[in-house]
């Protein structure tokens, strides 16, 4: 939560800070990337989750996917900041389109001989997970899901031998007829 100042010393307010997922619409050209993270880095924002892919190759566009956390006025700043950036397209807050589809491919690597070997299995099943490479003593498995859906995911796997995690970061689209 962010404290608001005001004139009144004794009447403060406090601002909500929420999570927003924004998609950005920008030429696929060198330093793009680096511009929008200088962006929130300068200002002091922080990106939770960040995607980027070329969307149209005959066009040379690319559509990045910025996870952040602010309140009202943070977010409306950072979309302001962003679509003054020259190879900005568009800036679209999925957030308040509705409730978008947002999905996070991750990759778990996990070890463990006996109980823990037949719990990681248990789990993967439960989550749908798919297991992509398997020895004796470990698995990788691959699960696609809400960001809430791999957290959870992760930190059961913690329990029966996590040894390593890739995460791709939330794609984000809206739903409905529209596009972005």
């Amino acid at each position: 939560m962010l404290q608001m100042k005001t004139h009144y010393p004794d009447a403060t307010r406090v601002e909500p800070s929420n999570r927003h997922t924004l998609a950005i619409i920008v030429d696929n050209e060198p330093g793009v990337l680096a511009r929008i993270a200088g962006l929130f880095s300068g200002r002091g924002y922080n990106i939770e989750s960040l995607t980027v892919t070329e969307t149209e190759h005959e066009a040379h566009i690319s559509r990045i996917t910025v996870v952040t956390t602010g309140t009202d006025s943070i977010i409306q700043q950072i979309k302001s900041q962003l679509e003054r950036l020259v190879p900005v397209h568009r800036v679209v807050d999925l957030t308040l389109t509705g409730e978008a589809v947002e999905r996070e491919l991750c990759l778990v690597k996990v070890v463990g001989k006996g109980d823990h070997r037949v719990e990681a299995m248990r789990l993967a099943s439960a989550f749908g997970a798919r297991t992509l490479d398997a020895t004796l003593t470990s698995f990788v498995y691959e699960l696609t899901g809400t960001t809430d859906e791999v957290e959870r995911f992760i930190k059961l796997m913690t329990a029966v031998g996590l040894v390593e995690v890739s995460r791709t970061g939330v794609a984000a689209m809206a739903r409905g007829a529209e596009g972005v």
